[in-house]
């Protein structure tokens, strides 16, 4: 019995081993093909040491593209858009959560229908939204469409249903305003909850690919995304090491952002299994 036990383990192990190496690969050899030129990335067998090309490989992506235009256009868009989303969401999940107002579960059920409907689906008349009032090729254009979206209401609604009804009962009671109640006691307790839908909200706006490559057709107003699969493109020769550069580059603000709130990220995401 305590050898079947130690096999068992043993294989259990292997396996997360493995899993963990398939995962972890990937982001190795981008760091590691971000310093290599591009003869070196594709001899065999391959290098898996780093090598001192990062700089040459920056400067030259710096040349042939405006990345760090590209890179300030991704993170002011994604800041303001998370920011914007963050205090958006949790008005409305605390509107949903703590209030009684008449139609309040049809008008919830509405905003979770639009979960249902797929983003290309509106992509022609927000086109023709965005292109009427004249923000083509700017920020706002990338921001305000997605704000409040369904996944962060329903989220930051499930996280507070877990806040007692009796501590706002008793701030009212006190004389305190549904504003103040909303600023100095709904906020600071959803930190968890809205810690990790801002690393939801953070990556998915960075990773935003085909809306700006519709409405950001200029490349000082594009984001990093779009600017790095213009180094790819067919007809042009692809510099393989300044492509991974730029994707390291690209990586670097996820990485700190989840760094800085991982400790609060499990936490809001458990917390919004609270059912109500």
């Amino acid at each position: 019995m305590k050898k079947s036990s130690l096999f068992t383990k043993i294989i259990a192990y292997t396996f997360l081993i493995a899993v963990c190496i398939a995962s972890v690969y990937p982001f190795y050899w981008m760091f590691i093909g971000s310093t290599l030129s591009d003869s070196e990335i594709f001899q065999f067998p391959p290098k898996l040491l780093p090598s001192s090309g990062f700089m040459d490989n920056l400067t030259g992506l710096a040349a042939s593209a405006p990345i760090w235009k590209g890179l300030g256009n991704s993170l002011f868009i994604s800041i303001v858009f998370t920011i914007s989303t963050l205090y958006l969401c949790a008005i409305a999940g605390y509107a949903f959560a703590k209030y009684e107002f008449k139609g309040k579960n049809v008008l919830f059920f509405v905003v979770l229908l639009t979960m249902m409907l797929p983003a290309q689906v509106t992509l022609i008349p927000l086109f023709k939204m965005v292109i009427g009032l004249g923000w083509q090729n700017q920020p706002q254009a990338v921001i305000l469409p997605a704000l409040a979206n369904a996944f962060g209401v329903f989220f930051m609604r499930q996280n507070m249903l877990g806040i007692p009804t009796e501590m706002i009962e008793a701030a009212r009671i006190d004389g305190a305003s549904e504003i103040s109640i909303f600023h100095k006691i709904i906020l600071p307790t959803s930190l968890p909850s809205l810690a990790a839908l801002g690393i939801l909200s953070f990556i998915e706006q960075w990773g935003n690919y085909l809306w700006p490559l519709i409405i950001l057709q200029e490349r000082e107003s594009t984001t990093l995304p779009v600017l790095l699969s213009m180094l790819v493109a067919p007809g042009q020769v692809v510099q393989y090491g300044q492509v991974l550069a730029g994707a390291v580059v690209s990586i670097v603000p996820v990485l700190i952002l989840f760094l800085l709130l991982q400790k609060y990220f499990i936490a809001g995401i458990y917390g919004g299994s609270v059912k109500g």
